[in-house]
Order: structure tokens, then sequence, then C-alpha cells
């Protein structure tokens, strides 16, 4: 087989007839600019093809399952292997979905807990063991070999009665004595027991010396009792402690059954092992009083927040309160404990009260059934999605009070395996619980029974540590993942899976990992490689780019002047090349802006976070420099999230806005939160869910665009209005198509086809919209603009050339206006979220987070980004990031770096200060990659070498 991948002519979106040569076998990684034409190459010719062919060389029935991807526009790939591609893209939103099922560690686990464990009574703690007649006996011999004993059958224990018929039947059954409370009595005699108390009754089956001769008549005692008592057997030696034996699955002392342990005893998806409260969920969602009520309000001012537009309900509860003689002027939180119950849940009395039917009055006895009740019976009810999202925002997740969010059935959780339950496995971080599952002590038959599955556990723990997920628990929810995550939890399944000969095509691996974690993954790249796979990596972290085998830089920018390739062979002859590339790697040119400890601002002020101590933050104070730039920083799982958005963002939009209805993490206090007006979140979920949304809808800038339109004189003469110039109403759209520009065409068993709608030929419009232009070009003409020609096209008109170069400046010139959403990627979209808040213009008194907006970016654009976030900074606002970047970091004013590790060996402050205060500290990863990078920066500068990218 050719040793080389051979690409000929890919022209996919905008490729310029690209021809490269891929070694086979090898790790290569694909940079450049942002919009170069990386993941065209990378995963739109490359692997797109080579799923295609594996898809079609199976059968046409199968291919009808599998959804065949369309051929990319190229003339010829040779050498091509089956192609799997890991993306950064979340997992899905089942809630069932956890990291455990993702990688499959929970399976094994299930089938480990369901062979080898050892359950333990619920109530009483004690191992709970089952025994057959044979061990019960061999029981006997070892503990009582020539005693005396009574075998007793165990009928009534605890309970209160008289038993009467229970007595006359076990006589008829031609037993002749009974043990009630401790003494032995006739069945003969007339007995009488208080049904107040509780009693415990045995029959008396046998009296005898335990000998071997006489072991046929002790195993017929012992199986009278099992079968008389329904499993029990109690041994009552003489002069010795007695002892309950049983051949169920039950504690012989509590009498608690426990059912059969089996795997699918251990799966939350299981009616048979799933909790019983929460459905295997976890987790329950309510409504909420803190979320549907004000309590700084009164009820006349609107406390009760769904109802604020329904004074029918308000005269409801007065109604009431006249009845019960209630004060309800105060505020709803200054209200006695009793009102504010009735506020929510209502009760059984009634009252009269007047509706009106066709003019006449009427009045009936009603009922006040709660605002709570109310709002779960509607939300049952309803079918309506907008409903639903009015109803969401009073609605809370909390963790399930009988499992603890465990998911499973208490008998699964009293289940041990070397002293572990199975929840405790669940909860620990993967890197601690990979040492414990190293450590379990099993029995000898037992080891040899659950071998491969203990095998597979450990291999599949060990790569996800590998992969720098570490830090998370198997029990984390799959759709609380990061994109970052998830792609390396998929990788990490990928290496368990042992494939070989396949093409791995990744998309920036590295997003969201400290420098410590990069060298792990980097070894995990080479252990996949190493498996005889070709492994593909778009990528900007210069040390993967040192560890790849060849790398290919695509440029020379981005979008239409993009889709070459600047420079392709191995490191070394990179590393000399000109380019952007080359330089970056040689350490002459970095994405930094205003380096150096002169040009770092001084804060204003301080908003000061207290006592936060949500999820594993343990109860930190931080300080946040206002009117500065501030990098949060640390390894993956220290805590920046759970800080950034639920302590400090949902901390603050509590302060700032009374109807913000979501509840932050836990916290004492912030101090400072009065001196901001406004504060934006800018993070990376997409920017529209459906195909029509794109980034001139997103901004806003396509209304400016359709009013400028709608006042052309051509429209004006036509009486064309702003929304004749809309695709997504009827009037100005092609109806063919419905203003979607093309018309999906399905196949069968080969994949759909989308073809240009025969009549508007793909321009959304008809014909009449389309005849009204400005300088020759159509509204259709606009959208198939990139933001770069847009901004030259309507450079004379000031309020759209404004905002477009908002999004010119975000690093997105290369984006076309009309782009589907979909196709942006995670980084790309907060960019574009960002524009659209530049544009806002807030004023100095407003707080900006952003959750790693280098994501995807070259360095070359982080340089872009950086100078527009120094120019918010210049104008008194504060910005906050969540970044690992190093250039970004020692471009900022402050540093906030929280560890030391992640998980539970997170959530601390380990430094706060300027980069260079931090980068002097001792201890601490951020500290430690600081340095090293200020040091060879230094060492570039006195070689007279370095030169910024301008």
């Amino acid at each position: 087989m050719d040793d080389y991948i051979r690409i000929k002519g890919a022209r996919e979106h905008n490729l310029k007839d690209v021809s490269v040569d891929i070694p086979r076998g090898k790790l290569v990684v694909i940079t450049g600019p942002s919009g170069s034409g990386k993941s065209s190459l990378a995963f739109d010719t490359l692997y797109a093809e080579g799923q295609r062919r594996y898809v079609e060389s199976l059968s046409a029935y199968a291919r009808q399952f599998l959804g065949v991807q369309k051929k990319p526009d190229v003339d010829d790939i040779s050498g091509l292997s089956p192609a799997i591609s890991i993306e950064q893209k979340g997992t899905g939103h089942n809630p069932r979905s956890i990291v455990g099922t993702v990688t499959e560690i929970y399976d094994y686990l299930r089938l480990l807990y369901g062979r080898v464990g050892v359950p333990y009574c619920p109530q009483c703690g004690k191992p709970v063991i089952r025994y057959s007649i044979d061990e019960i006996l061999a029981l006997i011999f070892q503990n009582d070999t020539d005693s005396r004993v009574e075998i007793l059958a165990p009928l009534v224990r605890g309970k209160k009665g008289e038993f009467r018929n229970l007595f006359s039947q076990t006589r008829e059954k031609g037993y002749t004595r009974v043990r009630v409370d401790g003494s032995v009595l006739w069945l003969e005699e007339d007995i009488e027991l208080d049904k107040k108390k509780r009693h415990d009754i045995e029959v008396v089956v046998d009296r005898l010396k335990v000998t071997e001769d006489r072991r046929s008549r002790i195993a017929e005692s012992v199986e009278a009792s099992l079968k008389l008592s329904g499993g029990y057997v109690l041994i009552v030696p003489e002069g010795r402690k007695e002892y309950m034996l049983t051949e169920n699955y039950a504690c012989a002392d509590c009498d608690v059954a426990m059912p059969e342990i089996e795997p699918r005893l251990f799966s939350f998806n299981s009616p048979f092992g799933a909790c019983p409260d929460c459905a295997g969920l976890g987790s329950h969602e309510h409504f909420s009083e803190e979320l549907a009520v004000d309590p700084d309000r009164s009820l006349a001012e609107g406390a009760l927040l769904p109802w604020k537009t329904k004074p029918y309900f308000l005269s409801k509860i007065a109604l009431f309160a006249k009845k019960y003689g209630w004060d309800l002027t105060p505020k709803y939180g200054d209200l006695p404990r009793a009102v504010r119950d009735f506020i929510l849940h209502g009760n059984d009395d009634r009252v009269p009260m007047v509706f009106e039917e066709k003019g006449v009055e009427r009045t009936y006895m009603g009922r006040y059934e709660g605002l709570l009740d109310w709002l779960e019976t509607r939300w049952r009810d309803t079918e309506s999605e907008a409903v639903q999202e009015e109803l969401a925002v009073y609605r809370v997740e909390d963790v399930c009070k009988s499992c603890n969010g465990l998911r499973l059935r208490p008998e699964a959780l009293h289940v041990k395996v070397g002293g572990y339950g199975i929840g405790e496995l669940l909860v620990m971080p993967v890197d601690r619980l990979a040492g414990v599952v190293k450590s379990l002590e099993l029995g000898g038959a037992d080891t040899h029974i659950v071998e491969q599955v203990m095998l597979e556990i450990n291999k599949r723990l060990d790569f996800l540590v590998d992969v720098g997920v570490g830090y998370l628990s198997l029990l984390r929810r799959a759709d609380t993942l990061s994109g970052g995550e998830s792609q390396r939890i998929r990788l990490a399944t990928q290496i368990g899976s042992k494939l070989s000969g396949v093409l791995y095509v990744l998309d920036e691996p590295t997003i969201g990992l400290h420098s410590r974690d990069t060298e792990r993954l980097v070894r995990t790249l080479d252990s996949i490689r190493g498996l005889g796979n070709t492994v593909v990596v778009v990528e900007h972290d210069r040390e993967t780019m040192k560890a790849a085998d060849a790398l290919i830089e695509m440029g020379p920018a981005a979008g239409e002047l993009g889709g070459e390739i600047v420079h392709c062979g191995s490191y070394a002859e990179v590393l000399e090349s000109g380019g952007l590339t080359g330089p970056y790697l040689r350490g002459e040119a970095t994405g930094i802006v205003r380096p150096g400890a002169r040009t770092r601002r001084k804060p204003s002020g301080w908003l000061t976070v207290k006592g936060a101590e949500h999820h594993n933050l343990k109860g930190i104070d931080v300080k946040i420099p206002k009117g500065v730039f501030t990098c949060l920083s640390g390894v993956s799982g220290s805590g920046k999230s759970s800080f950034l958005y639920d302590v400090l963002y949902k901390g603050m939009r509590r302060q700032l806005d009374r109807d913000f209805r979501e509840r932050p993490g836990k916290f004492k206090s912030i101090v400072g939160a009065d001196a901001f007006d406004n504060i934006v979140l800018v993070d990376q979920s997409p920017i529209g869910r459906t195909p029509r949304s794109n980034p001139a809808t997103y901004t806003g800038v396509f209304s400016l665009i359709r009013e400028f339109f709608a006042g052309l004189p051509e429209a004006n003469i036509r009486g064309y209005k702003p929304g004749r110039f809309s695709f997504n109403v009827k009037g100005g759209r092609c109806e063919a198509c419905g203003g979607a520009g093309s018309v999906k065409v399905s196949m069968l068993f080969l994949p759909d086809i989308y073809v240009d709608c025969e009549v508007c030929g793909g321009s959304r419009y008809n014909r009449e919209t389309l005849e009204v232009r400005f300088k020759g070009k159509s509204i259709a003409d606009v959208l198939a603009m990139t933001v770069n020609e847009a901004v030259a096209f309507f450079a004379d008109i000031p309020r759209i050339a404004g905002k477009l170069r908002l999004i010119q400046d975000a690093g997105l010139g290369y984006i076309r206006l009309g782009q589907s959403a979909l196709t942006l990627s995670g980084g790309e979209a907060q960019r574009v979220k960002l524009s659209k808040e530049l544009a806002k213009r807030f004023g100095g008194r407003t707080l900006y987070l952003l959750d790693e907006p280098t994501t995807g970016l070259f360095y070359t654009d982080v340089r872009k980004l950086l100078e527009i976030v120094h120019r918010i900074v210049d104008q008194g606002s504060t910005v906050v990031f969540i970044e690992h970047n190093l250039d970004v970091l020692l471009s900022a004013d402050y540093i906030v770096d929280l560890g030391p590790e992640g998980g539970d060996g997170g959530g601390r402050v380990v430094a706060q200060g300027t980069p260079e205060k931090v980068a002097a500290q001792d201890g601490g990863y951020t500290a430690r990659f600081l340095r090293e990078y200020m040091d060879e920066i230094e060492s570039n500068k006195s070689k007279g070498e370095l030169r910024h990218a301008g």
C-alpha cells in the first residue's frame, strides 16, 4: 500500500484546488489562521471522503440507517483508510448519559458488582449472605459438633397480635413446641399473647446433639425449617449465642429482603435498578419559591412573578385573606410563614366567588390551589413550547434526596466490592478512582471471575487520565461537558477500542487544556499513532506541533484570501520557513498585546467575592480588579467555570436584575457590585439552532440592511417595507423553497441531496424582491458577501459599516453574512456574540465575562481579539477571561490562578496579581509555565529576533 494519502484538486469551501500528500501512520498537524481552510481540508474533504467510501462499501439496506455523506468537491483521494472524526461537540442533551456510560466504564462496573458484589443490609450494615443447605450444614458442624442445638423456624419477628390461627396451623402440621419471646411453650396449651405488644415466634423443629451419624436428620430439620419460615433457620447452641441463617438474599437479623445480585440491579436506566423516587435521573425538577417569588415586593407590587399580569389570582388570594383576617400589604418576605405557605400551595377551603356568564353574575364556592401547584398543573398539561419556555425560568433542579444523586435504588447502593459501594466509586474523580480500582482486594475465585472486567476498567480509567479529564467523575452528566471535554472523552474511548489502520481526524483536542495537561494529550496521540493509525489534527498549540511528524500550514489569510497550502513538511522544515507558523514556532512572533509591567493598568477598585463554595470551590475569597483586564487561569477542573458562571455571573445578575431567576452557586457575599450597571456573559453556545440563523440576523445588522433596502427609490415606488427583504416571512421570499434557498431530495439509501431551488436559484427571494438593487447588488448578493466585502460595500453607510467592522475586528472578516449559524465553530459563535455586545455600547460601568474566547484562534487572530479587549478596557469597562493561552495571560493586567489540581484537589486560590507577580511565586503550574515562556521571550529579545505579526 502507498505510504501516503494523496489528495488532488480539493475545492471544498474556500480550498483553491489543493493537492497534498499526507504520510500514513503518522501524526499530522494542520495549522493556520482562522478561516484559512483547515477544517475544510481535514473534515469536509479528508474525513468526509473516508467515511463516505466506508459506508458505501456496505449493503444498500445498511446504508439506509448510516446516513451517507455527500461526495466532497475533490478530484481524487488515494490511499484513504476508514475515517473516524472526533470534533468539539457535546455528547447530546440526554440527562441519562454520564461520563461512565459514554466511556463504557459503567457497563464494566455493573458487570463487576453484579458478579462479585457482596450485599450489605441497608438497616444494620451487616453483610447479607445467602446459604445453600449444604453450606448451612457445614457451618453447623463447624461451629457446634458434639454440642446440643435447637433448630428453630422463625415465623414472626417483632409484630403485634395474638396469632391464634398461626398456633393452630402449626399444631396441625405436627409440631408440638414454639418459642415465644425467648420462652419455649407447648402448642397443646392455650397460649395467650398481648395483642398490643410486639412478639417473636419460632417453631421448635428439632433438638439434638450434632454428630456425624445424625447429619441426614439435621439436614431434614434444616430443610423443614427453611420451608416453614420462607427461607430462614435459627440455630440455638446450648450455652452459646444463637445465629440466623437464610437461603434468601435477605438480612437474617432485620428481615430486609435484597433482590438478586445481577448487573441489571446497577442500571439506572432499568426499572429494576433505578431509584424509584427519581426514576434513575438523580435529580428532581420542580417549581421553586425562590425563583417564582420576589421577597422584596408586596403582592400588589408583583411579588408573584408568574402572575404579575394576572390580577384574577390576586383577587382570589384577597378573598381568602379577608376570611382569615390576613394583612397582605407587607413585602412577601415579611409575611408569616403560614400565609406564604397558603399562597404557594393553597388549601381545600372554599369561599364564595363570582363569575360572569353571558352578562349574568353567578356565585359559586371556589378554592385556591396555590401558585406552585398552579405552575405544576400548567406545566404538566401544556403542549405549547412557548408556554414551557415561559414557565421554565421558575423551575429548579435539585438532587434527589432518596439516592443523593446516585440514581440507583438503596439495595444497589449497599452492594460492595473491596469495601466500596458503586456509588462511592461513581463520585470519585477519575484520577483518584484509577488508584482505588487498582487496589481493590478481591478473593481468589472473584479475581479469576472478573479478571478481564478489571483489565478493561483500569485501561479506560488510565486513558481518561492521560487525555486530561482525570478531574471528572463518572457520574458527571454528559450534557454538562464542554466541547473540549467531550472530544477528549471520545478520544479516550477510541484508544480503548484499539483499532488499527484507521484515519483519525481531530479538531483542536487541546481546547480547555492547561499547558500542564498538553504533554499528556500528546502522549495519547502518540499511542493512537503507535497502533498503526494515521492521526490528522487541526491545531494551533505549539507543543502539539512540535510532536507532529508532519505540519501543513494553510493560508496565507482567511476566507477568500486563504485556502492554499503555504508550507508542508516536517516540524524542522516548517520551523525554518517564513510565513506565519515558522516565526511562531521559533518564538519570534507571539500573540501578546501590550507586553511588560510598564503597560499594566492599575485597578480603579475591587469586586470581591467572599466564601465561594460551589461545586469544588473551597469557600474562597477572590478579588477582581475593576477597570482592568483579568484572566482566570488554572488546570482543567480547578473551578474556573464554577466561579465565573455559577457564582460571579449569576450572583451579580441577581444583584443587578431583580427579575433574574437563575439560582447562583453558594457564596457569602459580593462586595463592589454597585460599581456596575451591566454584566455581559459571552460563552460558546450556538448563536442559533436552525439553518436560517446567521451572523447578520444574530448581530442585528441584517435589520439595518433590510431597512436600507426598503428606503431605496425602487423599493419606495413599489411600496416595499423592511419585511419584504426577510427570507423568513411571506412576501419577498421564494415560496417554492420557503426562503431556504435549497430543496432536500430524499435518495433513500443514498445521502439526501440538497439542490438549489429551481425557482429562485438559491437566492431565497422572489424575482420582484431581487429587482431592488444598490450599486448593482440585490439583497441576496449582500447575504453572499463576506464581512470584509460588506464593510467595503457599505463604507458610505456608517450605521451598517460600524456594526460590520465590529465583526471584522473580532477576526471574522472571512465569514459570509448569510452563512448558517450551524456551520460556525464554538469560538466563531462566541466572537459573533462579542461583536453584538460591543455594538450595544454600554459604557464604562460594564463587566464582560468570556469563557476561553481564543478557542480556535491562530496567534495572529489572538492579537486581533486582544486589541478589542484592550479597547473595551480603555473605555473604562472591566473584562474577565477564563483562559490558558500564555499569550493572553501575559497580555492581561491581572491573573487569578485557581487550583492547584483539578476536581477535589482544586477550588483554591493559588496565586493572584500581575503576570510578573504570579510568575515569581513558587508552586503552581501556571507560574511555572509563565516563567518558562517569559524566559523564552526575553531570550529571543536579546537575540533581536522578536517581531510581532502585524
